[in-house]
Formats: C-alpha cells, sequence, structure tokens
C-alpha cells in the first residue's frame, strides 16, 4: 500500500509532459546532426524527470494550504494535489527528505553529463534553470505560483528547456530550429497550468494564491486560454516553414481540431460545470502530448 501512495505523490502519468518534449529534442539531434548517443539520452532523461519529481514533490508540501481548500470546493482528478500528503499517508517531512536526495541525484546527474560525457559548458546551467522553476514553482519565498508568473516558468520549462536539453546534450549546441518546435507545446503547457487553476480558483482565492487566473478572473482566463490555442498553432505553422517534415501538420490537424473546439467550450462557460471542466483538463493535456507527438512522428516518418 505504502507504494501506492508513492506513485500517487509522484503523479506519474504526467511525467509524460516532460517526456515527450525531451525525446523530441533528442529526435531533431538525430534527424539534423545525425547524432544520437543512447546513454547520454537515457542519463538526461533520468534528470530531466528528477527534476519533473521535485515541481511535483515541491507542490505537495507547499500547496497544503489550497489543496485541503480543495477537497471541500471544487477538486476534480486533475487539481488539488494528489491529497497523499493532505490526508497523511506520507508525512511532509519524508517527502522533504526526498526533494534533498533528488536534488543531489540531480546535480550528481548533471556533473556526470558535462565533465564525464562532455555534453557542453551548459549542460549544468540548463539542469539548474529547471530545478529552480520546479523548486521555487510553489516554494516561498519566490513562489512564483501566488506571482501571477508562475504558468510561464513552467512553459519554459516544460517547453523550451525540455526540447532544448534534448537536442544540447546530444551536439553540445543550441540551435534556432529546437527553439521554434518548443513554442507552441511551451504554449500547450500555459493553457495546463490555467485550465487547472479554474477548479483550484475558490481555493487560490482564499488562500491569496495570486496566480494569473486569481489575477484576471475566470472570464478573461478564457481569452488567454484562447490565445495560446493561437499562438500555438502560429507558431506550428511557423516551425514547419523552417525545414521539418510537413507530415507533422498532418498529425497536428486533430490536435488543433480539439484545441479549437476547447477554446470554443471555454467561451461558452462549460468551465461552470465541474464535470465538463474536468473532461476538459484531461483534453488540455492531450492537446500537449498530440503535439509533441505530432512533431516525433513527422520526424519518424516523414
Amino acid at each position: 500500500m505504502r507504494l501506492k501512495y508513492w506513485f500517487l505523490l509522484s503523479r506519474v502519468p504526467f511525467l509524460s509532459v516532460m517526456v515527450l518534449p525531451y525525446i523530441l529534442g533528442a529526435l531533431l539531434a538525430s534527424r539534423f546532426r545525425g547524432v544520437f548517443n543512447w546513454t547520454v539520452f537515457f542519463i538526461g532523461l533520468f534528470g530531466a524527470l528528477l527534476v519533473q519529481l521535485i515541481a511535483h514533490y515541491s507542490g505537495e508540501i507547499y500547496d497544503l494550504a489550497e489543496d485541503r481548500l480543495s477537497v471541500t470546493l471544487e477538486k476534480n482528478f486533475f487539481t488539488g494535489g494528489s491529497q497523499v500528503v493532505v490526508e497523511n499517508h506520507i508525512g511532509p517531512r519524508k517527502v522533504r527528505n526526498l526533494i534533498r536526495v533528488l536534488f543531489f541525484l540531480a546535480m550528481i546527474t548533471g556533473l556526470i553529463l558535462q565533465f564525464y560525457f562532455k555534453t557542453g559548458n551548459w549542460t549544468l546551467g540548463l539542469g539548474l534553470s529547471g530545478i529552480i522553476c520546479a523548486y521555487f514553482y510553489s516554494k516561498p519565498p519566490l513562489r512564483l505560483a501566488g506571482r501571477g508568473v508562475g504558468e510561464f516558468f513552467i512553459a519554459y520549462a516544460f517547453g523550451w528547456l525540455a526540447v532544448n536539453t534534448g537536442f544540447y546534450l546530444q551536439v553540445s549546441q543550441f540551435d534556432p530550429l529546437a527553439f521554434w518546435v518548443s513554442l507552441p507545446i511551451a504554449c500547450s503547457v500555459v493553457n495546463i497550468i490555467l485550465i487547472n487553476e479554474y477548479p483550484d480558483y475558490p481555493a487560490d482565492k482564499q488562500v491569496f494564491k495570486q496566480n494569473i487566473l486569481v489575477r484576471v478572473g475566470k472570464a478573461k482566463g478564457v481569452w488567454l486560454y484562447t490565445a495560446m490555442v493561437f499562438w500555438g498553432a502560429v507558431t506550428f505553422f511557423l516551425a514547419l516553414t523552417k525545414g521539418l517534415p510537413s507530415v507533422s501538420g498532418f498529425f497536428y490537424f486533430p490536435v488543433l481540431t480539439i484545441a479549437l473546439s476547447l477554446a470554443y467550450l471555454m467561451f461558452r462557460g462549460v468551465y461552470h460545470d465541474r464535470k465538463k471542466l474536468e473532461r476538459l483538463c484531461a483534453l488540455t493535456i492531450l492537446v500537449n502530448l498530440g503535439t509533441s507527438l505530432s512533431w516525433i512522428l513527422g520526424l519518424l516518418f516523414g
């Protein structure tokens, strides 16, 4: 049973939001630079997952107040944390100790990659920037999630950083192509965070967690959600003009259809219905994963 709670606390299914962009970056290096080191790939993936787990565990510890309230207000499957710490299945002290272990492992991983595998001078810097975004998204004193900017730091970490790290570790260089490919993924990540803030809105407001939705309100949040759908589509097709396989656009078409449908439903006020909102949260994650998969499938079959 204890293993079950650690699985829930780690929110394992959501790790895919980091895994797919990282794989995409490595595939870009293979396709356009002819370089792919499997050992570096797996060690880098391990490091990336450590960073995401730091984000998950930090949120469980430092969002306790709003997570407790969410249970009694508008919690759904995708919000309010795992409830494992809230219900004291695993104590906060154990989670804090685990975060320290993950920090240590992440730093060792970065040192091995940079100094043993010679993956480039920016390796540790990339890792540290991800750790800062992950750890201080919820943790004071920065607590980025409560300053109205956390959504965009997470977009950086799970969009630009994930793709470009996967690429950089293979070739020890940055490339504009990886930058362009990461933009629509980053836009879709903003919408994951934003849509998940809707059911958390009452709890976040009560504990004065000033995330972007609390600051602008639910009605204006719809416009931001729609803007991210729009810019996600624009940047995807702009990236296609940079030499990526055009077949990626074919794979992206159903993803875009879902994204546009979600924006329409948001304007219709569907977010007021708790069960329908839960489906919107699930489909928004699907748009993010589908965007990454569109690029990956295009690279594999284009």
